[in-house]
């Protein structure tokens, strides 16, 4: 697979899938503790479309450093990666802790090279932190309060981490899945060490992106599940918020989690070729 370097000497791998000439990129970021190759399906399930994926930094086959797990620095390998192919239009695409990433480039430089923009199943405030009401923190769809971050984060850093990940990533479940999905996300999982997936979970989750969403003026999709661990509620707070953006829910008769993408490859490569096209 290709690699390219950013600025601060980490190499980061990626795949392209070239596709027809002419036609805008769609770039995928993948989630916390994850890799580039959950959106195998989407590589060659868009027809003719150009998908590029990404490692992000600490996960999957690119380096692993010991420095750079803030959101913000991933948002600058997002906007180095577009630098390094000479893109300045893209779709873009985050799932989960991507969702993020891309909150935090267009906090930082805006929506100028965006042509259209997926969130898919990310709460805009993952922590109930002490300053948000009641119905903030609900309608943000905060999953921890403080006290229960600082908490998985301790156990994510102990001498049973590995067990403790497993564990957190298969609550993202909520139906019967099936077992090669499974094996194939926990197989994934284990690429990210402790040092690079704690920080950055700390930071991803302590991160508020309300202020942000108002500001996006570029076509926004936003997709959530019935059956994910992150309520759809938040998944309409959202697209409430983003002018005009669309939303779209996918019920526990198409998937129930918060890896539609694996679960149910065809409803979903449906949804997003529709709206990119």
């Amino acid at each position: 697979m290709p690699t390219f370097d950013t600025n601060d000497g980490v190499t980061l791998t990626y795949q392209d899938s070239g596709g027809r000439n002419g036609s805008v990129p769609l770039v995928m970021l993948h989630g916390w503790g994850q890799t580039q190759a959950m959106f195998h399906h989407q590589l060659g399930g868009l027809g003719d479309r150009r998908v590029i994926t990404l490692d992000q930094r600490g996960h999957g086959v690119s380096d692993k450093p010991h420095h750079g797990y803030r959101i913000a620095r991933l948002a600058q390998d997002f906007a180095q990666l577009l630098d390094h192919l000479g893109l300045d239009e893209v779709d873009a695409l985050g799932w989960s802790m991507g969702a993020s990433v891309l909150w935090s480039h267009i906090d930082q430089h805006g929506t100028a090279r965006l042509r259209r923009l997926v969130l898919v199943d990310q709460p805009a405030a993952v922590a109930a932190v002490p300053w948000m009401s009641a119905a903030e923190q609900t309608e943000s769809g905060a999953i921890f309060d403080v006290g229960g971050l600082l908490a998985l984060n301790g156990d994510l850093h102990g001498p049973d981490g590995a067990a403790v990940r497993e564990t957190f990533v298969r609550s993202m479940f909520s139906g019967e899945t099936a077992p090669e999905v499974w094996d194939f996300v926990a197989r994934e999982i284990t690429a990210t060490p402790a040092y690079a997936a704690v920080p950055l979970l700390f930071d991803h989750c302590a991160q508020d992106w309300r202020d942000v969403l108002p500001r996006i003026d570029v076509p926004a999709l936003v997709l959530g599940c019935d059956g994910s661990h992150v309520s759809p509620d938040s998944q309409r707070y959202i697209a409430d918020r983003i002018p005009g953006a669309e939303l779209h829910v996918f019920p526990t008769t198409e998937a129930s989690s918060h890896f539609v993408f694996l679960e149910n490859p065809a409803a979903f490569n449906a949804v997003l070729d529709k709206f990119l096209s």
